[in-house]
Parts: C-alpha cells; sequence; structure tokens
C-alpha cells in the first residue's frame, strides 16, 4: 500500500511540478526557445491549451497554468483519499491540495537553487539548462547581492535565499497546521 501511495504522489508531484515551472518561466519571461522550455511547455501542453480557452492570462501571468496547478493538487489528494482513507471530504481535499501545490512550490525553488549552485561549479561555457535556471531565479537573487555581495568570489546568496526560503515554507505550514 505505501508503494503505491509513493508512486502516486511522485506522479501527481512531478506533474504538479512542471506545470508550476511552467507559471514561473513565464511569469520571469524566460528564453522560450530555451530546450528546457520547450520541453516543460511541450509536456503540459495537452492540460494547459484547453484551460487558455476559458482562462487567457494577464499581464503575463498564467492564470491557466496556476489553475492546472491547482487542480493537479486537488485530483492527487483526491484520488489518495478515496483509495487509501476510504472517503473524501471536498473542504479538507480543497485545503490539502492547496498546500500541497504550496509545498511543491517552494521544493521546485529549493532543487532549481541547488541545482544552480552545483551547476555553476562544474559547467564550462554556455548551458541551456543553466542559462534558465539563471533567468528563474536571479529575480529573487538580485536584492539579497545587494545585501551581502559576493565575498572573494564567493556567492552567499543562494545560501541566504535557500535559508529564507526554508524559512518562510515552516512559517507557512506552521500557520495552515
Amino acid at each position: 500500500m505505501n508503494a503505491m501511495q509513493f508512486l502516486i504522489g511522485i506522479i501527481f508531484d512531478l506533474f504538479l511540478m512542471l506545470v508550476l515551472l511552467r507559471f514561473w518561466l513565464q511569469l520571469v519571461r524566460a528564453d522560450f526557445y530555451n530546450p528546457l522550455s520547450q520541453t516543460v511547455v511541450k509536456v503540459t501542453s495537452f492540460a494547459v491549451n484547453p484551460l487558455r480557452k476559458i482562462i487567457p492570462g494577464v499581464g503575463g501571468l498564467d492564470f491557466a497554468s496556476l489553475l492546472l496547478a491547482f487542480i493537479v493538487g486537488f485530483a492527487k489528494v483526491s484520488l489518495l483519499m478515496v483509495l487509501f482513507y476510504g472517503g473524501w471530504d471536498p473542504i479538507s481535499t480543497l485545503i490539502s491540495g492547496s498546500v500541497t501545490v504550496l509545498k511543491e512550490a517552494f521544493s521546485l525553488v529549493f532543487w532549481i537553487l541547488i541545482i544552480r549552485a552545483i551547476l555553476s561549479w562544474v559547467a564550462q561555457g554556455y548551458n541551456p539548462i543553466a542559462a534558465v535556471f539563471d533567468q528563474l531565479t536571479e529575480p529573487m537573487l538580485r536584492p539579497i547581492r545587494k545585501v551581502i555581495p559576493p565575498l572573494g568570489g564567493l556567492d552567499l546568496s543562494i545560501l541566504v535565499l535557500i535559508i529564507g526560503m526554508q524559512f518562510l515554507q515552516l512559517l507557512v505550514m506552521d500557520l495552515l497546521a
């Protein structure tokens, strides 16, 4: 039973991260022609495009992707409740689905920051994935660099942002608990 819960959870979580990544890519106006951006768009288009006919984007915000993220979170919690807990409560499912989306958003930012840090140490020359990760994270890192500039070539802004994101995640989850 735990193996099945894990499998269902990971499938929904991975797709949810891709949908959130699509929203984030459009929010920061990342390079659409980058191979990573193209992959994310192609993988999520089957679900986002029908929603776009109903919900248009406004001011650079892709509300169809954001709505899809909440639908995926809601569907994940609903499926797990029905299959493994023998019931379904719409209010708790809605709340748990929203919390799932928030947790995955924090997780996505965390992992992109970690991967960006690792790529900065090992990537030689131009790397298209590193370029997109720079576009995604630079708006969050720039204000931190104004306060804490790089020290002798060591950029602590990623570490500060990771600690801040972890604190914010714990604070939000405690408030929601």
